[in-house]
């Protein structure tokens, strides 16, 4: 393997590491920073400082742990250089708001699977109604135009694709803890 090739694997490894990751340091940063532009740029320095360091990672630990023992360490030199901040956290608070945001992403990522088998086993119509108004954050009115309905049907639909959605993740999620 040459060292193109074997960069470009540590790159994919980090990347695929800090995406399973991020929301969890976002969590961590915006739990105890009241700045959200402070928190923002926080968490970019913190990846940037991740990728950076990626190196000293012990892959046979979790990846988060030790992205949130640098979170950690980050969010006390913010509050270090900012001192005039009267809000200061513990070194104990940081480490256990760390250790349960840690216990809680798996539960997170199984929610995330489970909801994306759901969203999988819509129909195509039901898709694109969800994509218009959550990922493009369509109104029900242009929703209601570009698929040639009224908005008060659009509102009724999403409400039912909410709650079908909700039961089938629940579902899921209890055909798992039976396992």
């Amino acid at each position: 393997m040459n060292r193109d090739q074997s960069e470009n694997d540590r790159r994919e490894a980090f990347t695929q590491h800090w995406m399973a990751a991020e929301p969890s340091v976002s969590a961590y940063v915006f739990a105890v920073i009241s700045s959200f532009h402070d928190a923002e740029d926080l968490v970019q320095q913190i990846a940037q400082e991740t990728a950076r360091r990626f190196d000293e990672y012990d892959a046979k630990r979790p990846f988060l742990g030790w992205a949130l023992w640098i979170t950690k360490s980050r969010v006390i030199d913010f509050y270090r250089k900012n001192s005039r901040n009267r809000l200061v956290f513990s070194d104990d608070l940081l480490s256990r708001l760390g250790e349960v945001i840690a216990s809680r992403e798996a539960g997170r990522n199984e929610r995330r699977e489970a909801l994306e088998h759901c969203l999988d086993s819509l129909p195509e119509r039901s898709r694109k109604l969800l994509d218009l108004r959550y990922v493009e954050n369509a109104p029900s009115a242009r929703i209601a135009k570009s698929l040639g309905s009224t908005s008060a049907s659009i509102r009724v639909t999403l409400t039912r694709l909410r709650d079908r959605l909700a039961a089938c993740v629940h579902r899921r999620l209890g055909m798992e803890e039976a396992r």
